[in-house]
């Protein structure tokens, strides 16, 4: 997949995870990575960005193996702006969509 598909709807899609759990870094990477390619490379510095811009926030967890990992979970704030993306991303995919499959009227 195009690198810059992926930057254009990853926030989202991390969101979408953190809606449903609370999951360490490494965690979420493998299950975006599950569906498309993604590096921790791309993924650490938008968390970050996520977690500076308030939609994000981590706790710190002692895993089985007795290693502290960093989990992250979504705010009230988080929340409210993945539902906005939500509705942006169904509107610019209807555009493009019919764009991209010629349906559109040509006025």
């Amino acid at each position: 997949m195009d690198a810059q598909f992926k930057k254009g709807i990853l926030d989202l899609c991390v969101l979408s995870i953190l809606e449903k759990k609370e999951i360490y870094g490494y965690g979420l990477k493998m299950e975006i990575s599950a569906l498309m390619d993604v590096n921790e490379n791309t993924l650490y510095p938008l968390l970050r960005r996520l977690e500076k811009d308030g939609y994000v926030k981590t706790s710190t967890h002692q895993s089985e193996q007795g290693r502290t990992r960093k989990y992250y979970f979504i705010t009230d704030e988080g929340k409210s702006h993945l539902q906005t993306q939500r509705i942006e991303w169904r509107a610019f995919k209807e555009a493009a969509d019919s764009l991209i499959e010629g349906v559109y009227e040509d006025e």
